[in-house]
C-alpha cells in the first residue's frame, strides 16, 4: 500500500519525509492550487461582460466564489494527480490554521481522490510530532473552510468595490482594503497628531551630587512645596501648562538664577525610600510578539520576520509560526527546564513550571506559542544556521528559555535631597538576583528606556547625610509629538484593537508600504500624501470601513462564523447587498464625491494646498487670477513638508531657478533647482539645441542653502576620471548620483558601478583605492548582492540566462527586465528552471514572453479592471471555473 501526503512547501516535504515510512511519497502544493481571479484574462470566457465577474464572487447567485488554477500552478496540480494515481491512501498534511485547512479543500476539489482520504496536522515536524499525527487524523474541517472562504470573499468585495472608486476619485492604481485601510487609517491619525502639535519648552536642574567620592546624579522636581513642570503637564495643542496644574514654569532665566543660588548652599538626604520589586520573564512568543521584537531587535520586517520563521518551521527548527497561543506544552516546558538546570543551574530554574494566558482579542488560531521544536532543544549554535536565520531562532530559543527561569529580583532606591527650598530626586536600581535577565530581557518600544537588566547604583546613602554638589546645570527640554508607528507598535496596535490577524500583519505592512501609503525613515512609518488623501475619502463617504471598532466587530463575527455561531451568508448579503451595505453605499455617494476635493490635501503647517496628482502631488498655491502649481520632490510627506519649502518651489517656478553665478571658464549661468529626487546645480538652461543641460545632485547632508557657486562648479566639474583599469583597460571615472558617491568602471559601456565607502572622499579618491571598492561585491544601494544566487539556465525563447537574486524583499527570478518572486514556500535550492519559466511568462506584457523584448517589470501598470487589494502571490492564469462545492 502507497501512502501519497501533500504539503505545501518543498522544504517542508523534505523534513517530513524524514519521519514518515519508506512508501510514503510527499509531494508540495506550493501553496495554494486555486484562487479568485487576479485579471480579466483569468475570467473564463462564458463569464466576461457580467458584472460580478470582474470580483469573482457572483453576488447575484449566494456569494458563489470563481475559483481558478492559476497558470503557475497549473503543472504542479497536473503533477499532483499524476502522484494520486500510484498511490492507495491520500494525506492532506498542510499547515493547521484556517489558511492550511483550505489549502486541503482545495485540494479535494481539484483532485477528486477516489481513495480514502485523511486530514493530517501538527505544529511540528519531529518524529514524535508526525508520529502522533498519523496516529490521529482528521477530515477537513468545514467550518474553517467556510470561515477562511468567508473573509477571502469579504476581503475581495471591499478591495474590488473601493478601488476603483479610488481611481476614478484619485488617481490611478490606488487599493482600498478592509484591513489594510484602517491601518492606512491608524499612521494618518498619528501624523495628524504630530501635524496638530504645539512643543511646549520648560527647564530644569540637574546636579552631579558626590558621598566619599562615589558621584552620582540627581533632578529637581520641587521648588517651594510646588512640583516643577514636565513635558506630561504641557497641553499637545497649545503648548501651553494644562489647566489646574499646580505647578513652578522654570524658564532659561529663572532656571540659571537658581541654579546660581543653589550651587552655593547646603546639599543633605532628606529623605530615602527603598523597596523590593520582582520582575517575570515575558510569555514565550506568538505571531503578532514575535514580529515585534524581531523589528525592535533585529530591525527587520514583519514580512521577513514570517519569511525567515516559516523557514525554520519547515527545516523542523520551531513549532508553527502561525499561532495566537502562548501556552507551552508539557514536553516543550520540561525541554526548556532542562535547558536552564543545564545552561544556568537549579537555582536560576522558577520554583515550579510556568503557564501563560493568551490575552489578544479574537486569540482562536493555534496550539501552542512558537517555540523551539522537539523533545530537546536544540542549541542556537548547533543549528547551523548562520546570519538573520540564526537571530531569529536564537530570539525563539531565548524567550522560550526565559519563560522558565525565575523571576529576577530588584531593590529600587529613591532618595530625595534637599538643597534650600527646592528639592531633587535620585534614583537608583539594584538587581538583587538577576533570574531571567542571565537568558533574555524584553525589548522596549522606547528608545530611550534603560533595559531592565541595567543596574544604576547610588553609594550608600542614609537620610540627613552632606552631600557635595560638583556640579550643576540648567537643562531645556521641549515637549516632543507622539512618535510615529514602526512596523512593532503597528502590529501592537492593530492586535489590540483586534483588527485583522497576527498572520496576516506582515502583507498588511508589506502591500502599505508596496502601494507607496507609507514610506520608511529609519524604524518609523511615515504615511504619504496618497494615504491622507485615500483616508480623508474613506472617513467621509464609508467611516464604518476605517472605524476601529466596526473592524473588529467583523474579525470577530469572522472567528463566530469558524464556529458555526454566525451563518456566513446573510453575513455577506447584510454587509454587500442590505440597504446599508457597501455596493449600496458606494452607487449612493459616488455621485456626490468631488474629484478635486478628493484629491486635495489641507495641512495645518502649510498655507497653500497640496494636491495628489496622476504623477504624484504636487502645491498649488493662489498667485493673483491664476495658481501657480509645482511638483513636490519624491520623498515629500506631510510631515516633512514646511511653508518655506513650498515657497522656494513656488517662487522657482514664477521667477526661474536661482541663479547662482557664471561659471568661471565657460561663462554659463549655473542655478539651483529643486526636483522629484531633492535640489540639484544646473549648468545652463534647458533650450531646444540644448534640452538636456548638465546637471549634478547635491551630497547627502547638503541643503540647498549651503550650495555655493564654488560648490557648484565643483559638483559639475564631475565625473572624476581617475585612470583605466589595469586589467581591461576600461575607463574608471568617480561621480556624485541620486543615491550618493560612486565610481564606475566603463561609463560609456557596461557601466559597473560601486558605492564609496564611509570615509572616501568624492573628490580625492584615486585610482587605487578605486581598484579595492571596485573589486568587492557588489551591493544595490548598500543592502544586497547583484551577484546572482543561483544560475537556473537560458530562456528557451531568448537564450538568455534566468537566474535568482536576492532583493529587499526577499529572493526573486529574474529573466531581462522580467522579476518575479519566488512561490510561498520554496526556497532558493528548490526552485528550478521549470518552476521559473510560467512565473516570467505571467509577469511578461502579453505576447512578448520568453522574446528579447521583453521589457516588463514591477513598476508596469496592472490592468485596472481587476486591481487587487490583497499582496501577489500568483500572476495571469488560465480561466478553470471549478465547480463549488457547499461546505459549513
Amino acid at each position: 500500500m502507497s501512502t501519497l501526503v501533500i504539503v505545501e512547501s518543498p522544504t517542508k516535504a523534505r523534513t517530513i519525509r524524514k519521519y514518515l515510512p519508506k512508501d510514503y511519497r510527499v509531494e508540495a502544493s506550493m501553496g495554494h492550487v486555486r484562487d479568485l481571479p487576479r485579471s480579466a484574462a483569468d475570467i473564463p470566457t462564458d463569464l466576461k461582460g457580467l458584472d460580478w465577474a470582474t470580483l469573482g464572487v457572483n453576488v447575484e447567485e449566494g456569494f458563489e466564489p470563481l475559483y481558478i488554477v492559476p497558470k503557475d500552478k497549473q503543472k504542479i496540480v497536473k503533477e499532483l494527480k499524476s502522484a494520486l494515481a500510484d498511490a492507495d491512501e491520500l494525506l492532506l498534511a498542510t499547515d493547521e490554521d484556517r489558511e492550511g485547512e483550505s489549502i486541503s479543500w482545495h485540494l479535494l476539489q481539484l483532485l477528486k481522490p477516489k481513495i480514502p482520504t485523511k486530514r493530517m496536522v501538527f505544529h511540528e515536524i519531529t518524529a514524535e510530532a508526525i508520529q502522533a499525527a498519523l496516529e490521529n487524523c482528521r477530515q477537513v474541517d468545514q467550518k474553517l473552510v467556510r470561515a477562511q472562504e468567508t473573509r477571502r470573499i469579504l476581503d475581495r468585495l471591499v478591495g474590488y468595490t473601493l478601488s476603483p472608486l479610488l481611481w476614478r476619485k484619485i488617481a490611478p492604481h490606488l487599493s482600498a482594503g478592509r484591513v489594510q485601510s484602517v491601518a492606512v487609517r491608524l499612521l494618518v491619525n498619528r501624523e495628524r497628531e504630530r501635524l496638530a502639535f504645539h512643543s511646549g519648552s520648560y527647564w530644569d536642574l540637574k546636579a552631579t551630587l558626590d558621598k566619599n567620592k562615589s558621584p552620582f546624579t540627581a533632578t529637581l522636581i520641587e521648588l517651594g512645596g510646588q512640583r516643577v513642570a514636565t513635558g506630561s503637564d504641557f497641553d499637545p495643542a497649545t503648548g501651553q501648562i494644562q489647566a489646574n496644574r499646580n505647578v513652578v514654569l522654570l524658564n532659561a532665566t529663572t532656571a540659571q538664577a537658581l541654579r546660581d543660588r543653589l550651587i552655593q548652599t547646603d546639599w543633605r538626604v532628606s529623605q530615602l525610600e527603598s523597596r523590593p520589586q520582582t520582575r517575570k520573564p515575558a510569555p514565550p512568543f506568538t505571531t503578532s510578539t514575535l514580529q515585534q521584537e524581531a523589528n525592535r531587535k533585529l530591525h527587520l520586517s514583519a514580512k521577513d520576520t514570517m519569511r525567515i520563521a516559516q523557514k525554520l518551521y519547515e527545516e523542523g527548527l520551531i513549532t508553527y509560526m502561525r499561532t495566537d497561543s502562548v501556552h507551552l506544552s508539557e514536553q516543550a516546558i520540561t525541554a526548556a527546564r532542562a535547558c536552564v538546570s543545564r545552561m544556568y543551574g537549579q537555582n536560576f530554574l522558577a520554583p515550579k513550571p510556568r503557564q501563560f494566558t493568551t490575552k489578544s482579542k479574537g486569540a482562536q488560531e493555534a496550539h501552542e506559542a512558537i517555540r523551539p521544536a522537539g523533545s530537546a532543544f536544540v542549541l542556537p549554535n548547533a543549528t547551523g544556521l548562520s546570519g538573520r536565520e540564526l537571530d531569529v531562532y536564537d530570539l525563539i530559543w531565548k524567550r522560550t528559555i526565559a519563560s522558565q527561569m525565575a523571576e529576577a529580583r530588584l531593590t529600587l532606591i529613591t532618595a530625595q535631597i534637599q538643597a534650600d527650598n527646592a528639592i531633587f530626586r535620585a534614583s537608583g536600581k539594584q538587581i538583587d538576583f538577576p533570574g531571567f535577565f542571565r537568558a533574555y530581557v524584553e525589548g522596549s518600544d522606547d528608545p530611550d528606556a534603560a533595559l531592565e537588566s541595567q543596574e544604576v547604583i547610588l553609594p550608600t546613602l542614609t537620610q540627613g547625610d552632606a552631600l557635595v554638589c560638583q556640579k550643576l546645570d540648567a537643562q531645556a527640554h521641549e515637549t516632543q509629538p507622539p512618535a510615529r508607528f514602526t512596523e512593532a507598535t503597528l502590529v501592537k496596535a492593530l492586535e489590540s484593537e483586534g483588527i485583522g490577524r497576527p498572520s496576516t500583519y506582515a502583507t498588511i505592512i508589506s502591500t502599505i508600504l508596496d502601494r507607496e501609503y507609507a514610506i520608511r525613515r529609519g524604524n518609523a512609518l511615515e504615511p504619504t500624501f496618497t494615504a491622507f488623501a485615500v483616508t480623508g475619502l474613506l472617513e467621509q463617504n464609508f467611516p464604518d470601513l476605517v472605524d476601529l471598532r466596526f473592524t473588529a466587530r467583523m474579525e470577530q463575527t469572522l472567528d463566530d462564523i469558524s464556529t458555526g455561531e454566525v451563518n456566513w451568508l446573510p453575513y455577506l448579503e447584510e454587509f454587500y447587498l442590505g440597504d446599508k451595505g457597501l455596493e449600496t453605499q458606494v452607487k449612493e455617494r459616488e455621485q456626490g464625491i468631488d474629484p478635486s476635493s478628493a484629491r486635495a490635501i489641507h495641512l495645518p503647517n502649510v498655507k497653500a494646498e497640496v494636491v495628489v496628482g496622476r504623477y504624484g502631488p504636487f502645491v498649488v498655491m493662489e498667485n493673483g487670477d491664476a495658481p501657480v502649481k509645482a511638483s513636490l520632490p519624491q520623498d515629500a510627506t506631510p510631515g516633512s513638508l514646511n511653508h518655506e519649502q513650498i515657497e522656494q518651489l513656488i517662487r522657482q517656478k514664477l521667477e526661474g531657478p536661482d541663479k547662482l553665478g557664471l561659471h568661471p571658464e565657460t561663462g554659463e549661468p549655473i542655478f539651483l533647482l529643486s526636483g522629484r529626487f531633492g535640489p540639484y546645480v544646473q549648468l545652463g538652461e534647458a533650450t531646444t539645441e540644448n534640452p538636456k543641460p548638465k546637471r549634478a545632485s547635491l551630497p547627502k547632508g547638503v541643503t540647498a542653502e549651503e550650495v555655493t557657486l564654488d560648490l557648484a562648479v565643483t559638483l559639475l566639474s564631475l565625473p572624476r576620471t581617475l585612470g583605466l583599469h589595469p586589467e581591461t583597460g576600461k575607463l574608471i571615472q568617480a561621480n556624485q548620483g541620486r543615491f550618493g558617491p560612486y565610481v564606475v568602471v566603463d561609463p560609456d559601456g557596461e557601466k559597473e558601478y560601486r558605492s564609496l565607502k564611509a570615509g572616501d572622499d568624492l573628490f580625492t579618491i584615486t585610482l587605487e583605492r578605486a581598484l579595492e571598492i571596485l573589486a568587492e561585491p557588489k551591493a544595490t544601494r548598500g543592502r544586497t548582492k547583484k551577484e546572482a544566487l543561483k544560475n537556473l539556465g537560458n530562456h528557451p525563447g531568448d537564450d538568455a540566462p534566468i537566474q535568482i537574486f536576492n532583493g529587499p524583499y526577499g529572493p526573486y527570478v529574474n529573466h531581462g527586465k522580467v522579476n518575479a518572486s519566488l512561490p510561498e514556500g520554496v526556497t532558493v535550492e528548490e526552485m528550478t528552471l521549470e518552476l521559473a519559466l510560467p512565473l516570467l511568462a505571467a509577469k511578461a506584457p502579453k505576447g512578448k514572453a520568453g522574446t528579447k523584448n521583453t521589457t516588463a517589470n514591477k513598476s508596469t501598470p496592472k490592468k485596472t479592471t481587476t486591481r487587487k487589494t490583497t499582496p501577489k502571490k500568483s500572476t495571469q492564469s488560465t480561466s478553470t471555473r471549478a465547480k463549488k462545492t457547499t461546505s459549513g
